[in-house]
């Protein structure tokens, strides 16, 4: 066994004694923590339908094929307004996270004490609070429709943009900033010039990002009232029309694959 020693640990020796007890404690704890949720959803989990999942997907799929491809037609709309969804609550969310974010960052915020604590609660409360949810709330407050999912995702929007939009303001490069205060520009100016033209483009790359995701989000708004082809969707698996279940899943996943290719395309431009 080497004896030689350096800072106190053996030539083959990791780490201390007291580290290396509380790895294993922290370990164990995990495993206890791990058995314990797992006894819990065990006991509440009827086992006998998860085995027979299989068959009853197979099933399903089955009754999918094949695809009602007529049906087709009265998916236009509908994918329509899935699309104006996510482009309208996109807009909405980036109109208003760009103030929001400037009075969030350390850097440009009027208030650390006072401002900034709200502008940080209106980011945490949009982010909290899924798009379904948002739904949900405004359509039992002004009634079923586009609007309702307009706003639904614009909520849920503004947090995230305003987040990361935030974050790039404080990495801005502060000499450019100085640069422009030297000149004796007043705060608008300082803003317009010193600011803005750093973080235009990780703007436009956020709110490109964003409308990407709002595009997948708005296909099921539709599942609670909020329009878009969820409607069409929740419809048709309430009437057990699989095979226009399958032609409206193609359509979603085409609209997803077309928004990717656009929204790449874009950032790549932009970034």
């Amino acid at each position: 066994m080497p004896v030689n020693e350096k800072n106190g640990l053996k030539a083959w020796q990791r780490r201390d004694r007291n580290s290396q007890l509380l790895i294993w404690a922290i370990q164990f704890a995990a495993v206890a923590i791990f058995v314990y949720c797992w006894q819990l959803i065990s006991d509440k989990t009827i086992w006998m339908f998860v085995t027979d999942a299989p068959r009853q997907a197979a099933d399903m799929a089955s009754r999918m094929i094949p695809p009602k491809w007529d049906y087709l037609s009265t998916l236009w709309m509908p994918v329509w307004d899935t699309i104006t969804i996510a482009t309208l609550g996109t807009l909405m969310a980036i109109v208003m996270a760009f103030p929001i974010a400037f009075l969030a960052a350390r850097n440009t915020t009027p208030s650390k004490t006072f401002i900034r604590p709200i502008a940080l609660f209106i980011i945490v409360s949009s982010r909290s609070i899924n798009s379904l949810l948002w739904a949900l709330m405004l359509v039992m407050v002004i009634g079923p429709g586009v609007f309702a999912g307009v706003l639904a995702i614009g909520f849920r929007s503004i947090g995230f943009c305003a987040k990361l939009l935030y974050e790039a303001i404080e990495e801005i490069d502060e000499t450019q900033v100085e640069a422009v205060t030297a000149t004796g520009a007043n705060g608008p100016q300082i803003l317009n010039y010193g600011i803005v033209p750093q973080i235009l483009p990780a703007f436009a790359g956020i709110s490109v990002f964003r409308w990407d995701i709002n595009i997948r989000e708005s296909t099921v708004l539709g599942l609670v009232g909020a329009g878009g082809i969820g409607l069409q969707l929740n419809a048709s698996i309430n009437t057990v029309t699989w095979t226009q279940v399958s032609v409206i899943l193609l359509v979603i996943l085409g609209t997803v694959i077309v928004s990717e290719w656009v929204s790449a395309k874009v950032r790549h431009a932009i970034i």
